[in-house]
């Protein structure tokens, strides 16, 4: 999955998925891919990454994020969700 191009990917992805990711990806999320791959590299062989706090609950779950943890806010605290390979394609919240 993490070979696929994002053509390839997207045609994974269902209608809503696919319309967000065509109209093309928003600040926000390029920059929690960015502090995920940083705490991801960051993280020794073996350990689960420190967790990345985020309000976006709309983000849909791509191949990148496998792997790692991501704190989303539920209006009133942060869920820690470890991200794995069968969410492809569905969102955070």
């Amino acid at each position: 999955l993490l070979d696929m191009s994002s053509q390839d990917l997207m045609e994974l992805f269902r209608s809503r998925q696919r319309r967000k990711f065509s109209r093309g990806i928003k600040r926000a999320p390029i920059t929690l891919l960015k502090k995920l791959r940083k705490a991801k590299r960051e993280t020794a062989y073996g350990e689960k990454p420190v967790a990345v706090k985020t309000h976006l609950r709309n983000m849909s779950i791509v191949p990148e994020m496998i792997g790692s943890v991501v704190g989303v806010y539920n209006g009133k605290s942060f869920i820690n969700v470890e991200v794995k390979p069968e969410m492809i394609g569905h969102y955070l919240g």
